[in-house]
């Protein structure tokens, strides 16, 4: 049991898109499946009990996660605190699953289901492989945050709007202005934006930094715009349906 949390893994290491990435990620599929399936057919208080479960899978993994990172001696300032997209957002949509908070949600739905789909894709596991605890941590950390706005939108009605774009871009660019401030002040890289990541992602296939950095929002707009799309859609053969 030590060696599935040792920091120095001899395992298998983990391997981008190898078996056991890929079995991870339909995992991940079958289970938002599932989710939705049976929350659509549930009872008010399963309802209920499936969005407890979901914040409770947020809160237990990250949270395990923080004390993995101190009990090995990797905890630092500069890389855990909560100011990634997704470490941010983990803590906010596991409030939001409970209370059904629309604002969170519109982030969530907007802006995390892209990140967490990236993180999902090319996942920073570094040398933690099948069956390491951070190869199980990354899948469901970012598989529950996927999940969780996709299942109030799907099962629970929610839906953004007009003004939930606005807010969401209009909030991003705050926040990465404030999290670069953030960096040039203690020396972090949180949100990836003072140097690529150390592990492969997406990002690698970008120009050097600082050229990445307007791409990666620019990046970020256009997520935000192909998640909306589908109820812009809606709402435009709606009020074409009304003017016949």
């Amino acid at each position: 049991m030590g060696e599935f949390f040792a920091k120095d893994w001899k395992g298998s290491p983990f391997v981008l898109f190898g078996t056991a990435h890929l079995i991870g990620l339909g995992c991940v599929a079958l289970a938002i499946i599932a989710i939705v399936y049976f929350g659509k057919k549930a009872s008010p208080q399963a309802r209920r009990n499936i969005r407890y479960g979901l914040a409770g899978v947020l809160l237990s993994v990250e949270a395990s996660w923080h004390l993995w990172n101190l009990f090995t001696g990797q905890w630092t300032v500069l890389e855990h605190l909560p100011l990634h997209l997704c470490s941010f957002l983990i803590w906010l949509s596991a409030f939001m699953i409970i209370t059904k908070n629309y604002t969170i949600y519109e982030f969530s739905y907007l802006l995390g289901i892209a990140g967490a789909l990236q993180a999902l894709l090319t996942p920073d596991a570094g040398i933690y492989g099948f069956p390491h605890f951070r190869f199980f941590q990354v899948l469901l950390s970012h598989g529950a945050l996927i999940t969780c706005p996709i299942y109030l939108t799907l099962v629970e009605g929610f839906r953004p709007t007009k003004a939930s774009v606005l807010r969401v871009i209009k909030f991003s660019m705050l926040y990465m202005i404030a999290v670069f401030i953030f960096n040039l002040i203690i020396g972090s890289n949180y949100l990836f934006i003072g140097h690529k990541p150390e592990t492969a992602s997406l990002i690698d296939v970008l120009p050097p930094w600082p050229w990445y950095v307007p791409i990666i929002a620019m990046l970020g707009l256009i997520s935000i715009m192909l998640f909306y799309a589908p109820f812009a859609i809606q709402d435009y053969r709606a009020r074409t349906a009304n003017n016949k």
